[in-house]
């Protein structure tokens, strides 16, 4: 009897471990020891590894990815995600432990055959600038959501050749052009495809929300393009905003964190843009019988109050294709919503030009500055 149970009990967890991998070859060998304290999740649960480096996570939970919100003075040896299988191992190696570091904020790559050179140039601007990472808020492919498996694969496979040969660390959030045949009477996809809606940009790139720790600051990857029906528009879904706050709950109340997702939580260029009532992407979408504004995170106020709880300094998006700042002040400091510039092309609305370009920020002991936005084009 005590065997059965033991095998029940094991059918129910995912076990694993996290590692120091001294020698950086992936493998735990001898002697390398488990690391402690390491936050672990499935996009739903999140548990801290033991004193021997091991976790546990109830099994068939979140969407099949485990992975380590990497802390400070640590790089990830290979993924920092996988399946979500049982015996998992997740090797660190040790880096010097910064507190001055850059970064490089990008968005809205819509990669294609003829696109592309615009993402390898942002490639030359990386190798050039020499940030320790660089973050694409979404819209990475020109379009998974109204095209068939074989186009929207090819996008996404010229994606990961592309930012495959980075010299530097590459994190992304999906947008709405990732989600797969969601546009169903134009792709001709069922939604019982397999890699239906979110789960194509997961089978490539992971978890689509996520967090990371670098220079003493929290990273937090959000996925705002959420799914209705036919339609996607900004949304934090109840899952993902349950483990916001337990990927939150391990964070130190003064550690400053930054937030990086597609959909803005605000921003005015609608009112640039203009009210548009009309498809395929109207300002409005009525979902549960409320209208709410499409290009914008619905739940702005749900997402922020969690976030609340922590020191949230930035937050980070794409999808309006112009570099915009936004800033707010609440609780004794400013907050700020800055929201990039399309690496596709520069934009043209109102008969003004907003050019293509990234935005390089640099971190002193915590503090970020105000950015500086690098043209894309001469």
């Amino acid at each position: 009897m005590n065997a059965l149970l033991l095998t029940v009990t094991l059918a129910q967890t995912l076990s694993g471990s996290v590692f120091l991998d001294r020698n950086g070859n992936g493998v735990r060998d001898p002697g390398e020891h488990g690391i402690a304290d390491v936050a672990v999740s499935d996009q739903d649960t999140v548990v801290l590894t033991l004193a021997d480096g091991s976790y546990r996570l109830p099994a068939g939970r979140g969407h099949g990815i485990v992975f380590i919100s990497v802390p400070n003075g640590y790089r990830s040896v290979g993924k920092f995600w996988r399946r979500a299988n049982d015996n998992q191992q997740f090797a660190l190696s040790p880096q010097l432990q910064v507190q001055n570091f850059t970064f490089i904020h990008a968005s809205d790559t819509h990669i294609s055959e003829q696109s592309a050179p615009r993402t390898r140039r942002l490639r030359a601007l990386t190798d050039s600038l020499r940030p320790d990472f660089v973050i694409i808020t979404g819209d990475l492919v020109r379009d998974a959501l109204r095209v068939g498996e074989a186009e929207a694969r090819g996008y996404y496979d010229l994606f990961m050749g592309v930012i495959g040969v980075f010299t530097r660390p590459v994190f992304t959030t999906p947008g709405n052009h990732e989600n797969f045949g969601i546009e169903t009477a134009r792709s001709g996809v069922s939604p019982t495809h397999p890699l239906f809606g979110k789960t194509m940009y997961r089978s490539y790139l992971g978890p689509d929300y996520y967090s990371f720790n670098y220079g003493g600051v929290h990273f937090v990857a959000l996925n705002t393009a959420d799914v209705r029906g036919e339609d996607y528009y900004g949304h934090v879904d109840s899952l993902q905003l349950a483990w916001l706050e337990r990927d939150l709950a391990n964070v130190p109340a003064r550690m400053p964190v930054v937030t990086f997702n597609h959909i803005p939580f605000f921003s005015t260029s609608e009112l640039m843009y203009g009210y548009n009532p009309e498809p395929p992407a109207p300002t409005l979408i009525v979902v549960n019988g409320k209208s709410v504004f499409r290009h914008t995170v619905s739940n702005a106020a749900d997402v922020l109050a969690v976030l609340a709880k922590r020191r949230h300094v930035l937050a980070l998006g794409g999808h309006v294709h112009m570099r915009e700042l936004i800033q707010y002040g609440w609780q004794g400091e400013p907050r700020r919503f800055e929201n990039a510039a399309a690496v596709v092309a520069p934009t043209k609305v109102a008969g003004r030009e907003f050019p293509s370009g990234i935005t390089l920020y640099r971190v002193r002991g915590g503090v970020i500055d105000a950015g500086t936005f690098v043209r894309l084009d001469p």
